[in-house]
């Protein structure tokens, strides 16, 4: 296994377990399976393993697994504050209380305040003592490291990077992704100030792998490296220096040993130009179902009534290069969910977007057609209703 560095120069697996996808068995974490996966990783040299409060049995599971096999003092637990829940300080102690009793232990190795999407989101953390009370959890032990983990665009994630002193990061990324959320920018900002950074979604979920065009698999089985869809997806990330750790969401004994045995032989810098233009070719085959030709370029923005013109355009893309679920759940997390954005239907029409767009897109027609998309009319109260909910007390926009 290789590793990486944390800020205090501490080894971190480039290869991270997700604990999200544990398999379930009469609806609950099938503990015996989940405990054999997590020791064939530990056995490999993973030593980060990535969970959550909201991920259902997750924390107590690892927590017991762990336990019972005596290796606490040896792996790193990530853990995360659930930001959208807490109402007060109380509340962050009560939560934070709870995940150590889940886990079984004193302290947490990497806590993340979870799912940022908009500064506003952690202005209102500030509001109720977060800076002071991650001061004391760190002064006393009970947590190592402080982060925070992201969906949204780059200039927000630069925004909250700058704004504390973090000792890593997460964000989602991946080929498909490199230049929406956070993107290639945000990975190099928090690299320039010396941040790690975590990266969820490295396959988006498995579709990278499982959704791929026809065509993509059959260039894949056709290249001479012999590299799976899978590989192609982690060693594009692992060649990136700025990456510290990939968390995969493993839930078999032979999915833990490809990825270890991939983790192990794909340092920084070992892509040649020949595989950065093959996944560029992939992408294209990817994209050639996609409904328009944004190229994230950003040159719309920003617009004049709030609206994040690429990131739509992206969720929309992904509906049809992906599945409609999985466009529709990118829009919503990084695109509705903050406190400047606006929907499509905010659009006068002033062509200001369409004047800079060097594809020349007839933007403005193609927004309604997203927004149609995106909004149906029966979704419309449930976004409308969840947005209010995650952004509570800022206002609201339509």
């Amino acid at each position: 296994m290789q590793y990486r560095k944390n800020r205090k120069g501490e080894p971190i697996s480039l290869l991270a377990f997700g604990c999200m996808r544990f398999t379930k068995k009469n609806g609950r974490i099938d503990l015996d399976k989940a405990e054999a996966e997590i020791m064939a990783a530990y056995n490999a040299g993973v030593n980060y393993f990535d969970t959550a409060y909201i991920y259902t049995g997750s924390e107590a599971a690892i927590g017991e697994i762990f336990e019972r096999n005596g290796i606490r003092e040896k792996i790193n637990i990530a853990t995360k504050l659930p930001q959208y829940l807490i109402t007060s300080s109380a509340s962050i102690d009560k939560t934070f209380a709870e995940e150590l009793s889940r886990l079984r232990t004193t302290y947490v190795d990497y806590y993340l305040m979870h799912h940022l999407t908009d500064y506003s989101q952690w202005e209102k953390l500030k509001a109720i003592g977060i800076e002071d009370w991650i001061a004391k959890k760190k002064a006393c032990g009970e947590i190592r490291n402080i982060g925070f983990s992201f969906h949204g665009t780059t200039e927000m994630f630069t925004k909250i990077l700058n704004d504390f002193d973090w000792d890593f990061c997460m964000i989602q990324y991946n080929y498909l992704d490199e230049l929406s959320q956070a993107g290639v920018s945000g990975l190099k900002a928090a690299a320039a100030k010396g941040i790690p950074v975590m990266i969820m979604e490295p396959l988006r979920g498995g579709k990278l792998v499982n959704l791929l065009p026809e065509t993509a698999k059959k260039m894949i089985a056709a290249n001479p490296k012999g590299w799976t869809p899978a590989e192609w997806g982690f060693r594009w990330l692992y060649n990136q220096p700025e990456v510290t750790a990939v968390l995969s969401g493993m839930n078999s004994i032979e999915m833990v040993e490809e990825n270890c045995r991939i983790a192990d032989t794909a340092p920084a810098g070992h892509f040649t130009q020949e595989d950065f233009d093959f996944i560029e070719k992939i992408k294209s085959e990817i994209k050639r179902t996609e409904k328009v030709g944004c190229t994230a370029c950003r040159y719309c923005v920003p617009c004049p009534k709030g609206i994040d013109i690429p990131g739509i355009f992206h969720g929309w893309n992904l509906m049809y290069s992906e599945t409609k679920i999985s466009g529709r759940k990118d829009y919503f997390q990084a695109t509705v969910l903050r406190k400047s954005s606006a929907f499509a239907t905010a659009c006068v029409g002033c062509g200001k977007c369409e004047a800079h767009c060097p594809q020349s897109i007839k933007i403005r027609d193609m927004l309604k057609m997203a927004d149609k998309d995106l909004r149906p009319w029966y979704l419309k109260p449930v976004i409308n209703i969840a947005k209010a909910y995650m952004l509570r007390g800022d206002k609201k926009q339509d």
